[in-house]
């Protein structure tokens, strides 16, 4: 079972409350996910898609990809023990924020045109001579669906970003990327592609600076924690066994005769 931390202070203030620890072999492992996957569906937008409508959709998955490594370097300097600084402390929570706004958010705005280039990609589906084109309508809205659970995870506390922001921030924040990503892939749909520049230009902007908002704001909280979480006690010194034959000696003279 993991230690609780304590909730108020030496100097009888309310500590802050910081993310729960995480085990970073799970991070390390997303890290290696959020690199490949947005590097390979590139390669096959590249190949099989319209290059006159991919929009920005090949740079926002690179700079996926991109951040997924930076993450991996915060995730790699996480320490817990053992002369551990304020920035070893938090950095496994940065790498998280790293890979959730500016890896997992560009990857979701990309993929809906991504999905779009490949379902009408004219060498992954090729048509029969006389074949009509069949609209897929409301059915290319599905790569929208994986928003759905991104914002899930964080308006219900899993991600770290809701020990760092009220609740109305949170709300507030994960509606404008789910509102920016839609209105892109609309500006995308109907070939404005300098709109969809725009759109996703703030959208990168804007997650960047949540991010070093929420490093900074991580560090402060770790910083105010350190410096006034009580003591611990000292463990007392545990008794010496004794040795096995002064047991016995003592049972044997306890005994009659």
């Amino acid at each position: 079972m993991s230690k609780e931390r304590p909730s108020v202070g030496a100097d009888g203030n309310a500590l802050p409350i910081l993310p729960p620890d995480r085990d970073p072999r799970l991070w390390t492992r997303l890290v290696r996910v959020m690199f490949f996957t947005p590097g390979f569906v590139a390669l096959l937008l590249i190949k099989a898609g319209e290059p006159a409508a991919f929009g920005v959709t090949i740079e926002l998955l690179l700079l996926s990809c991109a951040t997924a490594v930076v993450a991996g370097l915060f995730i790699a300097t996480q320490a817990a023990s053992g002369g551990a600084d304020t920035q070893s402390q938090i950095s496994l929570w940065c790498g998280e924020l790293v890979i959730a706004f500016l890896s997992v958010v560009p990857f979701l705005c990309a993929l809906p045109a991504l999905f779009h280039q490949l379902a009408n990609s004219t060498l992954l589906h090729a048509k029969a001579p006389g074949a009509a084109d069949v609209a897929l309508g409301a059915s290319e809205l599905i790569p929208f669906a994986a928003i759905l659970p991104f914002m899930i995870y964080q308006l219900s506390g899993f991600g770290v970003l809701g020990y760092l922001v009220s609740k109305t921030t949170n709300w507030l924040l994960n509606l404008t990327i789910l509102a920016t990503i839609l209105a892109a892939y609309v500006a995308n749909r109907t070939a404005q592609f300098h709109v969809e520049e725009m759109f996703t230009g703030f959208l990168v902007i804007f997650m960047s600076i949540t991010v070093f908002f929420g490093i900074r704001k991580l560090t402060g909280m770790q910083e105010e924690f350190s410096a006034n979480a009580p003591a611990k006690e000292a463990k007392e010194p545990k008794e010496a066994k004794e040795p096995k034959e002064t047991k016995e000696q003592g049972i044997s003279d306890a005994l009659p005769g």
